[in-house]
C-alpha cells in the first residue's frame, strides 16, 4: 500500500499514538492539573517549566544510540549539529537544571511541572506517544521522611481529585529490602533477578500459585504458552512467597511481617530501617493506613531507582462492553533516585519524587463516567433569520454577566437549532421569538431537566401541553434565571 494521495486530494490521517482531544477530554485533563499542582503549591513546592525539547545525550538511561538517534525518543539535529529530543519525561530535564544552576540553587530544591511528555514506542490500547504528567520532586534531602512527604502529598492529590477512602492505595516498597532477599535466595546473576522481580510483579494477578510456579521451573498460561521460571529450589520459592505475601492491614504488622521474612541478611535489614523510618513519617503526616500502604511485591525501576519505590493504583471496578469486571490499575508512583544528577556532576545528589500520569488518570475517569463530561455554552436560538441583532445582544448580555453563550449562527429552523444545542451539551436554550419580543419576556428551556421530565409523557399532546423543562421570565429575570440552571446542574 502507499500513502500517496487519492485523487488529487491529500490523505486526511494522523500518526497513531498521538491523540486528538476535544474539549470534555481537554478540560478534564487541565482540571486534573490544577487540582493536583494546587496541592503540591500548598506542600511548598514551586513551578518550573524546562520547555519541551533536551540534548539527547541529557536523557540519560534514554540516551539513543549514536547510530540511532531516534531510538525511544523523539529526535532532531540543532544547527550545531548536536541531537536534540523531545523530553521523554519530567524528571530527567529536572536533573539537568539542578547540575546546570549548581552551588546557586537553594537546597532542597522542590518543585513541580506538569506538561506533555514524549516516546518514540509502539502505541497501542491506552499506551500514547505523547500524554502528560504531573510531577512534584526533592532535589537535596537525604531523609526518608522525604520520601514519606512525597508519599502523603501524593494520597492527598489523589483524594483532592475526588478518589474516596477504598478507591485507591499507594504502595510502598525499598530496593534493598528487594535486594535483601534476592540475596538470600543466592539469586546471583542478572537473569535469575530480573525473573524473580518479574514473578512478583504479578502477584495479583497470578496469586501465589502462580508466582511459585514462575519462580519455580515456570508456568504455562491459559493459551497454552510457556515462560520459563527463575529455577529456585522449594525452600527458596518459599521464602521469597513469604516475603512477597507479608503485606497486611496496617504498616505495622506489614513491617513485622517482613522482619521475619527478609530482616535476615545486612540489605535486607537496611531495607527495612528505610521502610520503619518512612512509616514512621506517614503516621506524623496523617496518611490514612487505607490510603498508603507496605507491599513488598511492588516491584518500580529498579534500574532506576536507589532506594524507596512507590506506585499509585486506582482500586474501582468498572464493568467493561463484554461485561467482564476490570480494574484501572496504576496512575502514576515514584521512588528515590540519588544517582541522576551525578551523571553530570560526578556527585551524588539526594532526589526523590512523585508523578502522577494525568492523561492516564483523565481517560480512567472517562470510563468510570466522572472524567470528561462536556460543560456546553448556553445557546440563544436565533429565530430572526433576517435580523439576528436580538439573538446577538442576548447572547452577549448572558456572557458579560459570567455565562457562558453564544448565538446561534445557521440558517437552521427551530428544531435544527435544538438539537445543534443538544450536540453541544448545553445546559439551556434561550428563546425570543416574535411573541415573547411583543411581552418583554424570554423563554428559557432547561435541556437536562426537560429530558428527565419527558420521560414520563407518554403522547405529543401531553409534551406540547406540558412543555418540560420550559419556563417563561421577563427579560430582566434572564440573568437570574439562567444562572440559576447552570448552577444547579454543575
Amino acid at each position: 500500500m502507499t500513502d500517496a494521495p487519492l485523487s488529487g486530494k491529500e490523505l486526511a490521517r494522523k500518526p497513531r499514538g498521538f491523540p486528538d482531544k476535544r474539549e470534555g477530554l481537554i478540560h478534564a485533563q487541565m482540571r486534573l492539573v490544577e487540582t493536583v499542582t494546587a496541592v503540591y503549591r500548598q506542600w511548598g513546592f514551586e513551578a518550573l517549566d524546562t520547555g519541551a525539547f533536551e540534548y539527547a545525550d541529557a536523557l540519560g538511561k534514554f540516551l539513543p544510540d549514536a547510530d540511532r538517534p531516534n531510538a525511544g525518543v523523539f529526535a532532531v539535529q540543532d544547527d550545531d549539529e548536536q541531537w536534540m529530543a523531545l523530553r521523554y519525561d519530567l524528571t530527567a530535564p529536572l536533573a539537568r537544571f539542578v547540575a546546570e544552576q549548581g552551588q546557586g540553587l537553594a537546597r532542597p530544591f522542590r518543585r513541580y511541572a506538569a506538561g506533555p511528555v514524549w516516546r518514540n514506542e509502539k502505541p497501542g490500547p491506552g499506551r500514547f506517544r505523547e500524554f502528560w504528567q504531573c510531577d512534584a520532586d526533592t532535589v537535596g534531602a537525604p531523609g526518608f521522611h522525604a520520601d514519606a512527604e512525597m508519599i502523603a502529598m501524593g494520597a492527598e492529590a489523589l483524594r483532592a481529585i475526588g478518589m474516596k477512602p477504598g478507591e485507591f492505595v499507594i504502595r510502598v516498597n525499598t530496593r534493598r529490602l528487594l535486594n535483601g532477599v534476592l540475596d538470600s535466595v543466592g539469586a546471583g546473576n542478572a537473569g535469575t533477578r530480573l525473573a524473580i522481580l518479574r514473578a512478583l510483579d504479578k502477584l495479583d494477578r497470578l496469586g501465589a500459585s502462580g508466582v511459585a510456579d514462575l519462580l519455580g521451573a515456570g508456568r504455562k498460561d491459559e493459551s497454552g504458552d510457556f515462560t520459563k521460571g527463575a529455577g529456585l529450589g522449594a525452600e527458596e520459592i518459599k521464602r521469597v512467597l513469604a516475603f512477597a505475601e507479608a503485606g497486611a492491614a496496617t504498616r505495622a504488622v506489614t513491617l513485622a511481617n517482613l522482619a521475619k521474612a527478609a530482616g535476615f541478611n545486612a540489605e535486607g535489614k537496611a531495607g527495612l530501617v528505610e521502610l520503619e523510618a518512612i512509616a514512621l513519617a506517614l503516621e506524623a503526616l496523617g496518611a490514612p493506613e487505607d490510603d498508603v500502604k507496605i507491599d513488598p511485591s511492588v516491584v518500580r525501576g529498579l534500574e532506576y531507582y536507589t532506594g524507596p519505590v512507590f506506585e499509585a493504583e486506582l482500586l474501582r471496578e468498572v464493568t467493561g462492553e463484554d461485561g467482564k469486571t476490570y480494574r484501572i490499575g496504576s496512575i502514576g508512583g515514584g521512588g528515590r533516585y540519588d544517582d541522576l544528577v551525578a551523571r553530570f556532576t560526578g556527585e551524588t545528589v539526594t532526589a526523590t519524587g512523585f508523578s502522577i500520569g494525568i492523561s492516564r488518570l483523565a481517560a480512567a475517569l472517562a470510563i468510570i463516567g466522572e472524567g470528561a463530561r462536556l460543560d456546553g455554552p448556553v445557546v440563544v436560538l436565533n429565530l430572526d433569520k433576517d435580523n439576528p441583532g436580538l439573538a446577538l445582544g442576548l447572547a452577549a448580555e448572558l456572557r458579560r454577566a459570567g455565562i457562558r453563550a453564544e448565538a446561534y449562527m445557521g440558517a437552521s429552523g427551530m428544531r435544527p437549532q435544538m438539537k445543534y444545542a443538544d450536540r453541544r451539551a448545553s445546559p439551556a436554550v434561550v428563546i425570543v421569538g416574535g411573541d415573547e419580543v411583543a411581552k418583554g419576556t424570554v423563554t428559557i428551556k432547561d435541556l437536562e431537566m426537560g429530558a428527565l421530565k419527558a420521560q414520563a409523557i407518554s403522547s405529543n399532546e401531553e409534551y406540547r401541553e406540558v412543555r418540560p423543562g420550559q419556563i417563561e421570565v421577563s427579560r430582566a429575570g434572564m440573568i437570574g434565571a439562567v444562572r440559576a440552571i447552570v448552577e444547579a446542574q454543575k
